[in-house]
């Protein structure tokens, strides 16, 4: 049930990170949704954790069993010499016993447990928001490698409109036959640089593909937009959402559980009972009579000292644990948002001067080289600088959108933004 919910929870979440295409898409196009769904079944880690709520399953079931009653036989006077030889003279006993825990053995032993099941259940839930948030940036890294190759191949069409354009300047004798080989090697170039991105691309695929249980992409493109944005909440409230993060949350199950033991460490000591009832018959006389036994140990040399020591230390080694993990989240946490922050200055920058002053450089002297205005190397370095604007940007976008499923990851909710409209 939880697996549904927090799916669905940072499914809507990425609804502020990836707004899904409303046209119809290919039957292999992969949505956000369905990468998060198919890794949670998938996900081996997952059914580790699952497993290990089992294993606590068990030890709880075995933490509550009684002791088991035993039956002995017993023959005396038997065998010897004399009066003793054979069993003539024999007396036997048969016996049955029974231990009995005090002192609240059993209900320790059981509260140590139940607590061993929660902190594997809550364990089990961080493991879940770790696997959410997982693939959800891998679902990012994919989405935003498909659309910097997208801008490339913008580019290269980009250059390549300029070869009617240039080879009519050369037959003019506008421009020198040496500016068509730059133009195709400015081509070559950003060719290049997208056979380079679609070897990022497909690592990201395969990386994809291996948290939804596939050793290779067997889906197509994946599909989602990076553009709309938001502004976050204070980093303050951050901190506060973390501690209901699972793996803070388990820190209070761990606490209960080794509050038990500690307390089972210094019940061990004090003596359990066990008693036993027989029944013994007599060769000699053909007599019968009723065996009862009472037996205590005494607890003289071996207390449990060590063991007691051992689980206080334990007990109160649990607060700097919690601790310690706390302070870990924080970090990440804090450089996620970070991140996050720079991301949105940097596309503020980007958006509101570097893009639209470069596309106005660009068209301008587009349309100056057609009057001779500008050279070829202008235009060329014209577009560069419009095409370097946009990859920025969509890596400040995919940057942004992987801090929030960061955060999400932490703070097990989604994560909520001043809405803005997309670009």
């Amino acid at each position: 049930m939880f697996c549904r919910r927090t799916a669905a929870r940072l499914a809507c979440a990425t609804a502020i990170l990836i707004g899904l295409h409303s046209a119809p898409v290919h039957a292999q196009t992969l949505t956000m949704r369905a990468a998060l769904t198919r890794a949670l079944a998938a996900s081996p880690r997952l059914t580790a954790a699952e497993r290990d709520v089992g294993i606590a399953t068990g030890q709880r079931i075995q933490a509550g069993a009684l002791l088991n009653p035993e039956l002995s036989y017993e023959q005396d006077n038997s065998f010897g010499s004399g009066n003793y030889r054979g069993t003539r003279s024999a007396e036997t006993t048969l016996q049955i016993s029974q231990g009995f825990e005090l002192f609240g053995k059993r209900e320790a032993r059981i509260a140590a447990g139940e607590a061993g099941i929660d902190v594997a259940a809550i364990q089990r839930k961080a493991v879940r928001l770790e696997v959410l948030s997982e693939t959800a940036i891998a679902f990012l890294s994919v989405l935003g490698a498909q659309r910097r190759i997208q801008i490339l191949d913008e580019q290269v069409t980009a250059i390549d409109r300029l070869t009617p354009l240039l080879r009519r300047r050369v037959e003019a004798g506008a421009s020198s036959p040496a500016e068509t080989g730059r133009a195709e090697v400015a081509s070559a170039l950003v060719k290049a640089d997208r056979e380079r991105l679609k070897a990022t691309l497909a690592s990201a695929r395969r990386e994809l593909a291996v948290l939804m249980g596939d050793t290779n992409a067997k889906f197509g493109e994946v599909s989602g937009r990076l553009d709309t944005i938001g502004r976050p909440p204070s980093f303050q409230s951050v901190v506060a959402a973390i501690d209901a993060n699972p793996q803070l949350v388990r820190w209070t199950a761990v606490f209960a559980q080794r509050n038990a033991e500690l307390l089972l460490a210094r019940l061990k000591p004090y003596p359990d009972v066990r008693i036993a009832a027989g029944w013994r018959h007599f060769n000699e006389t053909n007599d019968d009579a009723v065996r009862l036994t009472l037996s205590v140990p005494i607890p003289v040399f071996d207390q449990n000292q060590g063991n007691i020591l051992s689980a206080q230390e334990s007990l109160a080694k649990t607060k700097a644990e919690r601790e310690a993990n706390r302070n870990t989240l924080i970090v990440i946490a804090g450089r996620a948002y970070d991140s996050l922050q720079g991301s949105l200055r940097e596309l503020a920058v980007l958006r509101e001067v570097a893009i639209p002053k470069a596309q106005e450089a660009a068209e301008a002297i587009s349309q100056g080289y057609g009057q001779g205005r500008f050279t070829l190397l202008e235009v060329l370095d014209a577009q560069a600088s419009v095409a370097q604007a946009r990859l920025r940007e969509q890596e400040a976008l995919q940057n942004f959108h992987a801090a929030i499923a960061t955060i999400e990851g932490l703070v097990g909710n989604p994560f909520t933004l001043a809405r803005e409209s997309a670009r």
